[in-house]
C-alpha cells in the first residue's frame, strides 16, 4: 500500500498514476481539503483536526510492504522504524541511515528560528526535476516492497 501525507503534498496526481498502474491501494491522510477520488484504488481519509492526527493515523498502518510519502521528518521516521519504505516528495529516501539526522537538523532549525524570529527561511521551490525524481523513486520503492 502507498500511504500519503496528503496536506501539501504536490505529488498525488502522480503518485496515483503510479498506484493504478501497479494496481496498488493508496490512502490519501489530511484532516481536510482533499477531492474525493473515482479511482478505486484510491481512498481519501479525512481525520479530524489536532496536531499530528494525520501522521498518527499514517504511522499506525505503514510497515514492511509499505511505502509512505511525506516531508513529515518525525513521521518518516516513525514510519522508517516501523519497516515501510519512506520518501520525500522529491523523491529523496528516508532510511534508518539518513532519518536521525534528519531529525537532528529539523531540531536545530527548529532552535535557530526561535532565536531569530525575524530569520527569513525558505526551502527552495519544488521543479519539474523534483517530480521526475519523485516518479523514478516511487517505481523502485514499490518495486522493492513487493519484493518483500
Amino acid at each position: 500500500m502507498i500511504y500519503i501525507d496528503a496536506d501539501a503534498c504536490p505529488v498525488k496526481g502522480e503518485a496515483e498514476r503510479v498506484a493504478t498502474r501497479h494496481g496498488v491501494k493508496m490512502f490519501l491522510v489530511a484532516n481536510g481539503g482533499l477531492r474525493m477520488s473515482q479511482n478505486p484504488l484510491v481512498e481519501v481519509v479525512i481525520v479530524p483536526e489536532g496536531p499530528d492526527v494525520a501522521d498518527m493515523w499514517i504511522a499506525e498502518r505503514a510497515g514492511p510492504g509499505d511505502v509512505v510519502v511525506t516531508g513529515d521528518i518525525p513521521l518518516a521516521a516513525r514510519c522508517v522504524e516501523g519497516g515501510a519504505q519512506v520518501l520525500k516528495h522529491n523523491g529523496e529516501p528516508f532510511t534508518q541511515a539518513n532519518v536521525r539526522e534528519a531529525l537532528a537538523m529539523r531540531d536545530l532549525m527548529t532552535d535557530l528560528r526561535a532565536a531569530d524570529p525575524f530569520r527569513q527561511g525558505g526551502g527552495k521551490g519544488f521543479t519539474k526535476a523534483d517530480r521526475s525524481r519523485f516518479l523514478d523513486a516511487l517505481e523502485r520503492a514499490l518495486r522493492a516492497a513487493k519484493a518483500g
